[in-house]
């Protein structure tokens, strides 16, 4: 009788599009699980809550280089390309934030594999927290709601989000508790604590502005 052997699966391949690895990679001092009382946090949940200035498409426009992006998001994925083709496109398909917030990453998603920057992934938390400084400088709106946390954790509540798990960016509910990286709601709370965010981008990061003009 022919012995059976034994298949082992290869490991599954993280996509393309996954924050996670690069985390990891590039940025090990936020790749953890947060664990935050839920009573002692503040959740960000959709714009049009009370805290919903802090999320990343909250209707804060931002001026870079006489350029005005609708949102941080907005500004956060075109830093993604440098090339101009990408960058017109995206700029011309993408419309405002609020409900339709989602067609911003859908649109972006579209170009991400011919175009994205080969060294996103080593500059991605350098990029965000130069769009939550760029926040934070240029809306009174976005200072004050932020400076309103104080003594609370600040957290993304991902507890909508079809996936079982929280990305990289919020906290799903566990019991009395929300977990998950809750990256953003660390960037944040680090960014009200100290008044500002240090980050370094490559020297071409926003070259893609021009484009725009």
């Amino acid at each position: 009788m022919a012995k059976k052997t034994a298949t082992t699966k290869a490991p599954k391949q993280p996509s393309f599009y996954s924050v996670a690895p690069f985390i990891k990679e590039f940025y090990p001092e936020y790749y953890s699980i947060e664990t935050y009382p839920a009573e002692k946090c503040v959740r960000i949940l959709k714009v049009e809550d009370k805290w919903g200035v802090l999320s990343n498409f909250g209707h804060t426009p931002l001026k870079i280089n006489d350029v005005v992006f609708k949102t941080s998001e907005h500004l956060f994925q075109m830093m993604k390309f440098k090339d101009r083709y990408p960058v017109e496109r995206i700029s011309n398909n993408i419309t405002y934030a609020g409900k339709k917030c989602y067609q911003v990453k859908k649109t972006v998603k579209s170009y991400e594999k011919e175009y994205r920057r080969t060294d996103w992934g080593s500059m991605i938390v350098d990029a965000i927290k130069f769009c939550l400084q760029m926040k934070y400088e240029q809306s009174e709106e976005f200072r004050n709601t932020l400076n309103e946390t104080a003594g609370y954790y600040i957290v993304e509540d991902q507890t909508s989000f079809p996936k079982k798990t929280p990305d990289t960016w919020g906290v799903k509910p566990d019991g009395d508790n929300l977990v998950g990286p809750n990256l953003l709601g660390r960037l944040l709370m680090e960014l009200r604590d100290n008044g500002k965010l240090e980050y370094k981008l490559p020297e071409d990061a926003l070259d893609f502005v021009e484009f725009l003009k």
